[in-house]
């Protein structure tokens, strides 16, 4: 099914149905709406290559996040498609898996497919994979990623901050020791995250001792679980743990509660990102909050604008401020639920 069809059975020329297609203020009204109705009938669906080969450009922008089962990226993507849809565009969505060899293979993929632009979580801080977009005329922007160029946009929380909200909640309420539950060194929230925890342990008289760091290799529950193993194994329990994320922190939470652990009167615990499940777990988890969906959409409306014009476009770095929702699992006056040993 072509062209040729179509405008076979429109009664029209090929050249009118590709103005349709391609310029639909060329046409009369009555003649776009007879082709349009060909094309629904016959079921036609244009070249999309072949329409971005003649254009020079697409109509497809490239998001990639850390991890798609995160609900976290989850609700970024949803920010991101509303604006895209609403500017007639299409998103092509994937995952570094917090892998950079994974991330650089996809840029390629992006590259291959000649998106418009590209809304890029990276894994690292070099920033090369995003260069090489750049270095072909791609525009990009570090979604929950600040950059330090003045010639590129992006879109991110002040993780540091969050980190410091936390614990320096947990010390409010008491805790002297603790324990920190982060991911990947490479991974920036987990870095600056730690950096803000540091920081409020400085503000409470506290030096490093206080807070036992647990790294984990990956950002997920089953990671949670095994850092809340460890704990138990070591002994004695820290009075809190703040975890670099919400995954992180109800695998932990699932672990204490199964070894007969009270939250939050034997240990408080806070997590990172509220996700929807937070609030629903066995013990309403305290998180800190991002605006996750908000990162979505500026971020690719600041894309979008580049794309557009890219010689008018000013570059911004926007930084959003974290918020702690606090709820019973580190409020110490909330009625503990004991797991399964007495």
């Amino acid at each position: 099914m072509g062209i040729k069809q179509v405008a076979e059975h429109a009664g029209v020329s090929p050249g009118t149905v590709s103005n349709v297609l391609n310029r639909p203020e060329r046409v009369a009204p009555g003649t776009r709406a007879r082709v349009e109705q060909s094309i629904r009938e016959l079921g036609f669906v244009r070249n999309g290559s072949a329409s971005t080969l003649r254009a020079g450009h697409s109509s497809t922008i490239g998001l990639m996040v850390l991890d798609l089962a995160n609900p976290f990226f989850t609700d970024v993507a949803r920010g991101v498609e509303d604006v895209a849809s609403e500017r007639g565009y299409a998103v092509l969505l994937s995952s570094s898996a917090e892998s950079g060899e994974r991330e650089q293979r996809n840029i390629r993929v992006f590259a291959e497919q000649r998106v418009r632009g590209v809304l890029l979580t990276p894994v690292g801080d070099d920033g090369q994979n995003a260069d090489r977009l750049s270095d072909r005329g791609v525009p990009v922007v570090l979604l929950d990623h600040p950059t330090p160029r003045a010639n590129q946009c992006s879109v991110a929380v002040d993780d540091v901050a969050g980190g410091e909200l936390a614990v320096g909640q947990l010390l409010a309420d008491g805790a002297r020791t603790l324990a920190f539950v982060t991911g990947p060194a490479a991974l920036r929230q987990c870095t600056d995250r730690r950096k803000g925890a540091l920081r409020a342990l400085r503000a409470a008289g506290l030096g490093r001792e206080a807070m036992l760091e647990l790294g984990v290799p990956a950002m997920n529950a089953r990671a949670g679980q095994e850092a809340a193993r460890r704990l138990l194994d070591d002994g004695p329990l820290p009075d809190a743990v703040f975890c670099a994320n919400d995954l992180l922190a109800l695998g932990v939470l699932r672990v204490l509660l199964q070894a007969g652990v009270k939250v939050p009167t034997d240990v408080a615990l806070i997590g990172y990102d509220d996700i929807e499940f937070s609030a629903a777990a066995a013990v309403p988890l305290s998180s800190v909050r991002q605006p996750t969906y908000q990162l979505g959409r500026i971020a690719t409306e600041l894309l979008l604008e580049e794309c557009d014009d890219p010689d008018g476009h000013a570059h911004q770095q926007v930084m959003f401020q974290p918020e702690l929702v606090v709820r019973d699992s580190s409020r110490r006056e909330a009625h503990p639920l004991e797991g399964g040993r007495p």
